[in-house]
């Protein structure tokens, strides 16, 4: 049956560019939210409290994280394909409800069905192309993944800001939704294939042992997989921070929405394009070593964000942000495919994750408590600490093995 299944990048180029593709389609849902939720939740709804604006971070983390984590459970029963364009199917209706939105509470609701389609489609294409290249290119065919995806962030949120800025905040910016989730969703149907027989092919030339308890070695146990995964879940808490919080401290600073548009889109656009070089060097050099300059680099970045004022100065911050995150995201996945056996691996990949995907909810809660009682600035410094300590783990619990 795997006879005729060759595993690499270039041997199944033309599938892995479909998935990439798709994955800037996923990416784009994020996007459109990315910019203008703060203006919108105070012009639409008097949502002014920081700790109500971050609702729908939590709603969306907690659901992503939960998804991604049943994603990676069934993908080998269900196929990954069929939870791809089921995912597709939750994303239909978001743009809808947010344009008829009536009340926050359609708001947060849209954000759970986001969640869903974000952890059965980034979940999905993740597995799948790790699945088609292999263990040679790992780290390359992650950097490319998390590329589209990230990219396709920062380019929607730059354009939904200018959309805003010229047509108001709704409903214009969400018309680009429409069109992102229906041609995702056809692109699934009509030209993605399954992967699942490529997993059988790697299982006969496989070293690694499998684990009798997958969640446990991967959130507590081994040290590689639980060292990764505590610097995944802080990696989102601080994005979550970032997220809901930078563009409320923008607005405080009187910058208007086509400016925070551009600083709040270099962070993950930078993030994005950096990736396409640090996933290739995660096949090449110590991932112990990128991941802990990687959180390191966010955490100071993050610490300066209060001292500056400056639109100049606020674009530098944002960069090397993205620059530490990009070190950091496709090493996460390489690490923790290759620490674990070939029909595990999307188990692993879900629990890591459930826990990575689960900081975008504890970073809005944290952060949104701390703005209200102690104020924007205090959170940030706050967020930046803890991704410092993040990179601490990293440095003194991870084995530094091979690759690893």
């Amino acid at each position: 049956m795997t006879e005729n299944i060759k595993l690499g990048l270039r041997e199944n180029w033309l599938q892995f560019s479909i998935l990439v593709i798709v994955n800037a389609f996923v990416g784009g849902m994020v996007g459109l939210e990315r910019t203008i939720f703060p203006e919108f939740a105070e012009a639409e709804f008097g949502v002014a409290s920081t700790t109500a604006i971050l609702s729908f971070i939590v709603a969306f983390g907690i659901t992503k994280a939960l998804t991604n984590y049943f994603t990676g459970k069934l993908a080998n029963r269900f196929g990954r394909k069929n939870l791809l364009v089921l995912g597709w199917l939750f994303a239909i209706p978001i743009p809808f409800i947010l344009m008829n939105a009536t009340n926050w509470n359609w708001v947060v609701f849209a954000n759970i069905l986001l969640g869903i389609n974000q952890g059965l489609t980034w979940s999905s294409t993740v597995v799948m192309k790790i699945d088609l290249v292999g263990e040679k290119n790992r780290g390359t065919a992650m950097g490319i993944n998390e590329f589209a995806g990230y990219f396709a962030v920062g380019v929607v949120a730059l354009i939904t800001g200018f959309i805003a800025q010229k047509y108001g905040i709704t409903p214009y910016p969400f018309y680009l939704g429409i069109a992102i989730s229906i041609i995702g969703l056809l692109l699934s149907i009509f030209f993605v294939k399954d992967t699942r027989v490529f997993v059988s092919k790697e299982q006969e030339s496989s070293k690694t042992e499998e684990f009798k308890n997958v969640f446990v070695e991967t959130t507590f146990k081994d040290k590689t997989l639980s060292s990764v995964t505590q610097a995944g879940l802080v990696n989102n808490l601080n994005d979550g921070m970032i997220w809901g919080l930078l563009p409320i401290l923008l607005l405080s600073f009187n910058y208007d929405a086509k400016n925070i548009g551009i600083i709040a889109a270099i962070y993950p656009a930078v993030w994005g394009i950096g990736q396409l070089f640090t996933g290739r060097m995660a096949d090449f050099y110590s991932k112990k070593k990128m991941l802990f300059i990687g959180m390191l680099l966010q955490g100071f970045a993050i610490m300066l964000i209060p001292f500056f004022t400056e639109f100049y100065q606020l674009a530098s911050i944002s960069t090397i942000l993205g620059l530490g995150t990009a070190l950091v995201y496709p090493t996460f996945l390489s690490a923790i495919a290759d620490a674990t056996h070939p029909q595990q691996r999307a188990e692993s990949i879900g629990v890591f994750r459930l826990w990575r995907d689960l900081g975008y909810a504890i970073g809005a809660i944290l952060s949104g408590i701390i703005a209200d009682v102690f104020g924007i600035e205090y959170a940030v410094l706050s967020i930046g600490a803890i991704t410092i300590l993040s990179s601490l783990v990293i440095q003194f619990r991870m084995p530094s093995l091979q690759n690893r």
